[in-house]
């Protein structure tokens, strides 16, 4: 990639406009449930007329303008108007508080606001509004709830294409992205245009990807890792995205989409897993651990079944996966790929190699990236994809480096004999219990895997001894209104509770582990954007029960339950 078609995203889209310019590159479900097709050519005719409408506001130099909105084919347009006019773009969660969004768009003077695809009922979009600053103007994408006169379509309809587009440096900044905040106020992190090709160009070349491969876009476009993995690598290497348009259209927008290249969490790799299973008796299933012609055919309808029938590579992360889940993918012919990264590197640090998956562990470093482990247990890191630093807190991007220029990440870890990386817990979540013994949650939670089982949070600070919180599947919470389906969870929780008990350290063992009525969502605030639990968040609405849990004298505590006889 030299000469004109490198250097930066914009480069590389330019490129891509020129040599497939009738190619589709963006499809997505309108409100009135048309599938639509934008080609290379299209969006940039979109983007070049948006970015002239930017320039004519005279707004001052590489100005911060903000993206609220779910995924669709406009964020990404939206996005490329925004560089294409010489602007900073600023991504914004649809879930956010109106406090957090007021802090984002106070933070970096945000001029601009681009409103996409949102319904003020699954999004905090009726909260964010109450934030936008008054100066600040408002355009409604396509599929916007924004009443406003401004509206993507009618601008476009009147403005001619910008001719000269801005034509960034590698070293000019791209975005300013906002960490989703799961302890305290967000921080934003810079990415150079630089940045954000390295991670393309490299990613890029480990994934093998060519103007071929299609993706489903359906994580958070505001986060780095569907930024980085959908709009970055699409930009770069000219393949195709499919927009899931719900929740309930998932899997037939999987199946329309059949990604030949696929990311998800633990969660969702879970619910394929578990709801297979509900369909395909155990008996059946045996079939996969055989090399007949049937097996084979049957293996592959599975993979068609799941929408994953053209998928050649399959990505895992922020949290390890049961190892017997792992194991059925790999039965399938699908290996999952875990990798770990983060916002400050934009997602570029560990990917497990094919053949060399470890469970528990996220894979070795990538090329061009330093690992060491610290004193502390600490992962100190250094990478071509690293943020130019925190915007405007200096001091916070220099107490995120050590003297020799590693990141300090926050996580800790350990390396195996080739170079895997095991994530053991966050150093501040470390806490001590009231015996005076420091208990690291995060190896404890990755060893409670049950099919039940969505979510875990072990806590338990100035407790004698820790304990965990369960959040079940919805399937497992429907099994519980009957007295049999209790009792048998029960004892299966029971049995997973003795089974990690006996792996774990005296002082680790967990006294009780309690099944929590509510669902934890992103709503309620006790999931992060990305699925993550809200450490801080869970423990300070449910440590309040805690010593009234231990006076019970269960192994297994039902919170309902609890309240009841409390």
């Amino acid at each position: 990639m030299s000469g004109t078609n490198s250097g930066t995203l914009v480069h590389r889209f330019l490129h891509w406009e020129r040599v497939q310019p009738d190619t589709p590159w963006l499809t997505e479900t309108t409100a009135d449930g048309r599938v639509v097709d934008y080609t290379w050519h299209e969006v940039g005719d979109q983007a070049r007329r948006m970015a002239a409408y930017l320039q004519s506001l005279r707004l001052p130099p590489r100005s911060s303008i903000s993206i609220v909105g779910k995924n669709s084919a406009h964020w990404i347009i939206a996005d490329l108007a925004i560089w294409l006019a010489g602007h900073i773009s600023v991504p914004v969660y649809p879930t956010i508080s109106a406090d957090t969004a007021q802090y984002i768009f106070e933070h970096c003077d945000v001029r601009l606001l681009f409103v996409g695809k949102l319904d003020g009922k699954t999004d905090g979009w009726n909260e964010i509004r109450k934030a936008v600053p008054p100066h600040a103007q408002l355009i409604g994408l396509p599929m916007s709830p924004v009443p406003q006169d401004l509206q993507w379509d009618d601008i476009v309809a009147k403005q001619a294409p910008l001719q000269g587009v801005h034509m960034p440096a590698p070293q000019e900044l791209a975005t300013i992205i906002y960490t989703s905040g799961s302890t305290g106020r967000p921080k934003g992190v810079m990415h150079s245009f630089g940045t954000i090709f390295e991670y393309a160009t490299r990613a890029g070349e480990f994934c093998g990807f060519t103007p071929a491969d299609r993706v489903l876009s359906y994580l958070p476009l505001a986060h780095t890792a569907e930024r980085s993995f959908v709009e970055s690598n699409s930009l770069c290497h000219g393949f195709r995205v499919f927009f899931n348009d719900s929740l309930a259209t998932f899997v037939q927008d999987l199946h329309r989409a059949r990604p030949t290249v696929f990311i998800s969490m633990p969660r969702l790799w879970t619910k394929f897993y578990q709801g297979t299973c509900a369909k395909i008796p155990a008996t059946q299933q045996a079939l996969l651990r055989e090399t007949t012609p049937e097996a084979e055919a049957f293996r592959q309808r599975i993979l068609e079944m799941l929408g994953l029938g053209a998928t050649r590579i399959a990505f895992t992360g922020s949290a390890p996966l049961p190892e017997e889940i792992t194991n059925w993918y790999r039965a399938l012919g699908l290996e999952l790929l875990d990798v770990y990264g983060m916002t400050e590197n934009f997602s570029y640090s560990h990917y497990s190699r094919p053949g060399l998956v470890r469970p528990g562990y996220c894979g070795q470093a990538m090329p061009g990236v330093e690992c060491r482990i610290a004193g502390n247990g600490e992962i100190l890191l250094k990478a071509p994809t690293m943020m130019l630093g925190y915007y405007r807190q200096p001091d916070l991007s220099a107490q995120s480096m050590t003297e020799d220029g590693y990141f300090r990440t926050g996580d800790c870890g350990e390396l195996d004999e080739i170079g895997r990386l095991k994530i053991t817990g966050r150093v501040k979540e470390i806490f001590k219990t009231s015996k005076g013994k420091y208990v690291a949650p995060a190896p404890i939670e990755n060893k409670l895997s049950h099919p039940k089982v969505e979510a875990v949070c072990a806590t338990g600070p100035a407790l004698p001894q820790p304990f965990a919180l369960l959040m079940l599947s919805a399937a497992a919470r429907g099994e519980l209104q009957d007295a049999a389906g209790h009792d048998a969870l029960r004892a299966e929780l029971k049995d997973m509770l003795d089974s990690v008990n006996a792996t774990l350290e005296d002082h680790e063992k967990l006294a009780f582990v309690v099944v929590v009525q509510d669902a934890w969502t992103t709503d309620n605030g006790l999931l992060t954007p990305t699925m993550k639990v809200r450490r801080g968040a869970i423990e300070e609405r449910y440590l309040p029960m805690a010593h009234a849990w231990a006076e019970l004298g269960q192994p297994v505590v039902f919170e309902a339950q609890a309240v009841e006889t409390h």
